[in-house]
């Protein structure tokens, strides 16, 4: 806690993109936890979602709405989510379907109003894995290289995601983005060998593992994950 104290605290935004290694993995779950974990540390902090798809029957996405009600400023919605189709599926096939393309320009306008707010940490979540669609063409992975965006992978710790883990840091790396650090977020209860298996992942990614979340945590453990994922992200930020 000590350590925290001594992290710079001045109005200067940072902005992180949260990536996984899949869909489920966990983005929604550790970027909501880092936002807590900013309000522990006294920072000001806001999620947002820039595309999302599937929608309540008002119309919402579910993680977009954790985004907002997490964040430390209150934001429209449609400024925490610009681009939501309502299908559950691939954005890039729903944005086919419903002859509404994604927009470049939309996600530009929208990074530069959130890197306007009065804020000190901006939490971007992505949907899906980090080669995510958007056009025939393009990945959602272009659109982060482009903007300089730092990452960080949630890697949900299961069955395969050794090879999921290492496929996705290799292609981080090829484009030329920042990984500043990766989470293990254990979402399976019978994972066999599982320390073995994170322990082989911190042996193969050279970026720090920020934490190990485990598949439950209490509200006293949940605040301790939250501070050191917080804590963790401000030092990736300053190395």
């Amino acid at each position: 806690m000590a350590m925290s104290r001594r992290l710079n605290t001045s109005i200067c935004m940072a902005s992180s993109f949260i990536t996984a290694t899949d869909t489920d993995a966990g983005k929604t779950y550790i970027s909501t936890m880092l936002l807590h974990g900013f309000k522990l540390l006294k920072l000001t902090a806001v999620g947002v979602k820039p595309i999302a798809a599937g929608v309540d029957a008002d119309g919402y996405n579910s993680d977009a709405l954790l985004m907002q009600q997490h964040s430390g400023i209150a934001l429209p919605y449609s400024q925490v989510n610009p681009i939501c189709y309502a299908p559950p599926v691939a954005p890039h096939l729903a944005a086919i379907n419903t002859l509404q393309p994604i927009d470049e320009a939309v996600l530009n306008s929208a990074l530069h109003r959130w890197q306007q707010l009065p804020i000190q940490q901006l939490i971007i979540e992505g949907a899906g894995g980090w080669l995510l669609p958007i056009s025939e063409q393009r990945y959602l992975a272009d659109w982060v290289v482009e903007q300089q965006l730092s990452v960080i992978l949630v890697v949900g710790v299961k069955l395969g995601c050794l090879n999921h883990a290492m496929l996705t840091v290799r292609e981080i790396e090829r484009s030329g983005a920042k990984l500043i650090g990766w989470i293990a977020n254990c979402i399976d209860t019978e994972m066999a060998l599982l320390e073995q298996n994170i322990a082989d992942l911190r042996q193969r990614i050279t970026a720090p593992c920020f934490a190990v979340i485990p598949y439950a945590a209490n509200t006293a453990a949940y605040q301790q994950l939250a501070l050191q994922l917080a804590t963790q992200l401000q030092l990736a930020q300053q190395r």
